[in-house]
Formats: C-alpha cells, sequence, structure tokens
C-alpha cells in the first residue's frame, strides 16, 4: 500500500507517540510503503530541528534514522493548487505522482479535502483502525 505522511504525523509520531508513532514504526520496518519529495523532507526535518531546539517532546531517535531511510523519494512532476494552504499542496502532488492510495494527516487544511483524484486524506486514527 503506498501513502504519503503529512508532517504533523510524522511529527507526532516522533516526538509523542500514539497513533502517528504505529504509522511510522510501520514505515520504517517496510510493512507499508511511504513517498515523500525532496520538499517534504526538508519540511519535516526543519520542524524536527525546531522542535529540538525548543525543547519540544521527547525526540525518539531510534525511529528517526530508520523512517528517513524508509521513505521511497520521488521527484514530483505535477503541480497544483487545490489546498486552501497552499503549502500543503505538495503532499496531494507527491500522493498524485507516487499513485498512493491515501495522504494520512492530521492537518485540517488537507483533511477537508477529504478525497482528491482517488487518494483518500484519512486522519492517523481512521488509518490504523483500518490496516494497523
Amino acid at each position: 500500500m503506498k501513502i504519503v505522511v503529512d508532517t504533523n504525523v510524522v511529527i507526532s509520531g516522533v516526538f509523542f507517540g500514539g497513533k502517528p508513532r504505529q504509522i511510522i514504526e510501520a514505515v520504517a520496518n517496510g510493512d507499508i510503503t511511504a513517498y515523500a519529495t525532496t520538499r517534504i523532507l526538508d519540511e519535516y526535518m526543519g520542524i524536527i530541528e525546531s522542535m529540538i531546539e525548543r525543547k519540544q517532546g521527547h525526540l525518539n531517535q531510534s525511529i528517526l534514522s530508520p523512517l528517513f531511510s524508509s521513505f521511497k523519494m520521488i521527484e514530483s512532476k505535477t503541480n497544483i493548487e487545490v489546498c486552501r494552504d497552499p503549502d500543503d499542496d505538495k503532499f496531494l502532488e507527491c500522493a498524485i505522482d507516487a499513485k498512493a492510495m491515501y495522504i494520512v494527516s492530521g492537518d485540517n487544511d488537507l483533511l477537508v479535502i477529504g478525497e482528491y483524484e482517488n487518494i483518500q486524506i484519512i486522519t492517523a486514527k481512521d488509518f490504523c483502525e483500518m490496516y494497523l
């Protein structure tokens, strides 16, 4: 199964646990295939670095390296303007180009869309209830 994981799910999983942690562990273990672009990984890393500097949350180093090395990197060719927050379009673009089934997100700007070009946009809780 191909998915794209929004930044807030990665951050929640790395620092806080819960359902987002279950998802990122499944990605790191190779149970789920997650796709990303350079722009997406740059966003993940920028926010992780910012949180470390502000000492917010507890960084789970044991998951971070395996997680990032497990992402299937693609170069996004699609360019869309769909989200009410234009910065979130990159997740839809990645999902389209990867032919992903899901975007797993906690971002209301993405969740409000619900579905785009047969890509379901769902919460970490909903994804876990269906697949983990």
